[in-house]
């Protein structure tokens, strides 16, 4: 699925490079894997570089002549010349493996040494995954997890004590994964086998936040955050099939589509999700607005709760367990994309970079609310307590119930009360063994790197190092690639990121305005209707289904026979988050979808008793329509 298009490997007395490869660039030449000239290095590559023309015509006066138009040749002559630090000349999406067999060429140009080295490296922030395994006798990497377990000498063995952080964050932090033994290569590293040892060092980190004021004009930051946008998603552009975008209806969406429908000679194509079961959820008419004013070719797709049976095939491409319900639509949307296209542009990281996530206006409200004497403060605790939560997007009880449990926390606490799942009690209560590891002490390692910056940035960083590789980019790269789509994010954009780390956070969150800068980058190119939008994110109803429709459901599989049997959470606690929820006192949508993934997961990888269907795709009900028709 990563790689329909073409299939290649290549085998040495102590290595062996294999590729399936998604074809997007230089369909006819680049086949995989790639050798320079004198057959002493060869690279299996997935990714794209969106500068590599212009490292080519470098490389190309430097003396390195070209076989193939493909920017993974270009990637292998990088490495030839410039070594390790080829990766800090790359503008894109990558996850790469050389195996350099030139320190060790006997005399006979065949065989080679134990000094042959084997080089990995993956993008900066995250883009593309890449899992390792090593033990006495061999290394084995992949793109996905399921890859490596396909070694007979590799075992399934569940990483227990990665569970409390599972449930705290929604996913697994890099670089533990949920088998023991099993690696992954943390964004913005590379790694290095060479004698029989592993390094692993970074070569990029995000640069520190601005600690003093402007350096330039609020015009001056306004007019480079367009500059860089407008060229991140130009050079994004680049493509020998047919691309297009993803459109929510919100800001980031729409400001990408519009921009492709400048640089576009054809009618744009873009792809949107619906809801029928919760109009709270629904975006679809936002969407369609946008559609209609950039004259777009549109589809859309309308979820519902029958949607769940996907979950086995989903846990399936995930390979671990991931709590983020968004995947369905995720995944729908680029099934029907598929349908049309290759390639599509997603607004992932504008909410991350120029905050716009609710948490960073809750963070610097909960400055105000913490000033407020605490007998009323346990007052309003105590009421919230006594209301029902509804499962609707905005529920104001559930939001405002999390606000206050979690306001008077220091910092770290308070950021994974909002943005986690489970918070540390729950855990306690849940977990059936006593795992000694604290989801807390483990967050609060990010917020001491930048324990002296504005609370905002403080966020901000922290954000982009835990939330948007862990979460938003494994969920967007894993669906796409799962029904064979490349994803592109315009906004992660190193140059665009590492311009946005110097503008100052009362320029991104300027009073109750979220992502102000960019909104005034973006004036005169998306519709103020847009611009003023109240932020909507990418929920799911799984609330709502656990109420109605999925009632029995998940109640059957999380207290199913083999479920208990396996010890790994409490019964009685299982029964009282299900008994809350059902009831409508408590809104636990969210930790129940994580308990499920978990169970899903665990009878698809571990038991190995489900197998999901994944020759036939779901039948895409969609609709259609070109907005010139209205």
């Amino acid at each position: 699925h990563r790689g329909p298009d073409d299939r290649g490997f290549a085998v040495f007395d102590n290595a062996a490079l294999g590729i399936s490869r998604l074809s997007i660039i230089d369909l006819a030449t680049g086949h995989q894997p790639i050798a320079n000239e004198a057959k002493t290095c060869w690279i299996v590559y997935n990714g794209e570089i969106y500068n590599f023309p212009a490292l080519r015509e470098e490389l190309e006066k430097r003396g390195y002549r070209f076989r193939t138009r493909s920017d993974t040749e270009v990637v292998l002559h990088a490495y030839e010349e410039w070594g390790d630090d080829c990766v800090r000349r790359l503008r894109g999406m990558f996850a790469f493996a050389i195996y350099d067999r030139k320190p060790s060429l006997k005399n006979d140009g065949h065989k080679e040494s134990s000094d042959a080295l084997l080089f990995l490296a993956r993008d900066r922030l995250g883009e593309k995954p890449l899992y390792y395994y090593q033990d006495h006798d061999r290394f084995i990497f992949a793109s996905e997890i399921k890859s490596i377990l396909a070694h007979p000498a590799v075992r399934r063995r569940v990483n227990r004590a990665i569970i409390p952080l599972y449930l705290a964050h929604g996913y697994v932090p890099t670089p533990s994964t949920f088998f023991e033994g099993i690696y992954e290569l943390p964004p913005g590293h590379i790694l290095t086998v060479k004698d029989g040892h592993v390094s692993v060092c970074r070569y990029w980190d995000l640069p520190l936040p601005v600690s003093y004021g402007q350096a330039f004009s609020e015009k001056e930051y306004v007019t480079k955050v367009r500059e860089l946008f407008e060229q991140a998603v130009q050079i994004r552009l680049i493509s020998d099939v047919p691309l297009g975008a993803f459109l929510s209806g919100g800001l980031d969406s729409t400001a990408i589509v519009a921009l492709m429908s400048r640089l576009m000679a054809q009618r744009v194509s873009t792809f949107a999700i619906g809801f029928a079961d919760d109009p709270s959820f629904n975006e679809l008419e936002y969407a369609r607005f946008v559609a209609r004013t950039y004259r777009t070719d549109h589809h859309e797709f309308i979820v519902r709760s029958d949607a769940i049976a996907q979950l086995p095939k989903l846990v399936w491409h995930y390979d671990q367990p991931f709590a983020d319900s968004s995947a369905i639509p995720c995944y729908l949307v680029a099934q029907l994309s598929r349908q049309h296209v290759t390639v599509a542009l997603t607004g992932e990281g504008g909410d991350d970079l120029f905050a716009g996530y609710e948490r960073f206006a809750a963070a610097r409200l909960a400055e105000t609310y913490c000033r407020i004497p605490e007998l009323l403060q346990g007052a309003l605790a105590r009421l919230l307590y006594l209301l029902p939560e509804s499962t609707s997007y905005d529920g104001f009880v559930r939001h405002a119930r999390r606000f206050v449990e979690n306001a008077p926390l220091p910092l770290a606490e308070r950021y994974l009360g909002w943005a986690g799942i489970f918070q540390n009690g729950f855990i306690r209560e849940l977990v059936n063994e006593n795992l000694n590891v604290d989801p807390i002490s483990h967050f609060k390692s990010y917020f001491e790197q930048v324990q002296d910056a504005d609370l905002i940035d403080q966020l901000l960083s922290v954000n982009i190092k835990t939330y948007l590789p862990g979460d938003l980019l494994v969920k967007t790269d894993r669906m796409t690639m799962a029904n064979s789509l490349e994803a592109r994010c315009p906004f992660l954009d190193h140059e665009l990121l590492e311009f946005a780390q110097q503008i100052p956070a009362t320029l991104k969150l300027k009073g109750r305005t979220a992502k102000y800068v960019l909104k005034r980058a973006l004036e005169g190119l998306v519709p103020s209707e847009i611009i003023q939008r109240k932020k909507h994110g990418f929920g799911v109803p799984v609330g709502h289904w656990f109420r109605t429709s999925l009632k029995d459901y998940v109640r059957d599989t999380l207290l199913s026979a083999d479920a208990l049997h396996r010890g790994y959470f409490r019964e009685e606690a299982l029964r009282h988050l299900l008994e809350e929820h059902q009831s409508g006192r408590r809104d636990h949508g969210h930790r129940l979808w994580t308990l499920l993934t978990f169970e899903i997961w665990h009878q698809v990888f571990i038991d190995q008793e489900v197998t999901p269907c994944l020759s036939a795709p779901l039948e895409i009900r969609s609709g259609s329509f070109a907005s010139s028709d209205g």
